[in-house]
């Protein structure tokens, strides 16, 4: 579904990542994992194509977006959704305008058809009766549940969620990740997720890989990778400040 091999992208005299190959394989949960500022934002920006690689290709669907052209990238970035670390809704607009926005800009679906759609995500997420209301009346999870159901509004085949659970509590939390699990086992959509949540993460996950220094140095079964004998692994797993990863 998505595939990764060699990529190499450096911002400045800074390598952030270092000739990294991933598979994310189809219509699973893949969790990307690992210390903050190892470039896992930077690396779900080039799966969608928003940044684009000094070196190296990326797949999706057998396509190498490296080398499209706009028309062409933006005819791939349909296929996906996107929940980022802040929900992104415009504070200007309603819930429900929020929601509609990509319907109203990409579809020429009828008001009485945007609707009716919008409506129906809300109530998959959980915030029926919401969506006359503006982002600043809502809370932290509340957000996040909308920007999900923005997400979910084109029925993507991808979906790419930036480290969903920032700022929450863990009872958020967990009920923002049940939520993932549940409209993935609902919608079959192939989802990698950006998390520093541990272990909590590893409860909805298909597949963990574990970024760092610039590469994915082990992918696994979350039980393998809790299993794993990797030192990096083991210390950021088991939060601790005895090991190779060194806290500043």
């Amino acid at each position: 579904m998505i595939k990764l091999v060699e990529v190499q992208k450096s911002f400045g005299s800074q390598v952030v990542l270092d000739r990294l190959t991933l598979e994310v394989p189809p219509g699973k949960i893949t969790a990307v994992i690992g210390p903050s500022g190892e470039g896992k934002s930077v690396l779900l920006k080039h799966m969608i194509g928003l940044l684009q690689p000094d070196a190296g290709k990326v797949f999706v669907e057998g396509e190498d977006i490296t080398v499209m052209r706009r028309w062409e990238l933006n005819r791939v970035r349909e296929r996906f959704g996107m929940l980022f670390q802040n929900a992104a809704l415009f504070d200007s607009m309603s819930v429900f305008e929020n929601v509609a926005f990509p319907l109203e800009e990409k579809t020429k679906l009828s008001r009485p058809e945007i609707d009716a759609k919008v409506h129906e995500a809300l109530e998959h997420v959980g915030l029926r009766g919401v969506d006359r209301k503006f982002p600043d009346e809502l809370s932290g999870g509340m957000k996040k549940r909308v920007g999900l159901a923005r997400a979910l509004l084109l029925n993507p085949r991808i979906i790419l969620f930036d480290e969903p659970t920032t700022g929450l509590d863990p009872i958020i939390c967990r009920a923002i990740h049940q939520l993932i699990k549940d409209t993935h086992s609902r919608f079959g959509f192939t989802a990698v997720i950006v998390s520093h949540e541990i272990p909590e993460i590893f409860d909805i996950s298909d597949y963990v890989a574990m970024l760092y220094r610039g590469r994915i140095i082990e992918m696994g079964t979350p039980e393998e990778i809790q299993r794993s004998d990797h030192p990096v692994v083991k210390q950021f797993i088991s939060g601790s400040l005895e090991g190779p990863i060194h806290f500043v």
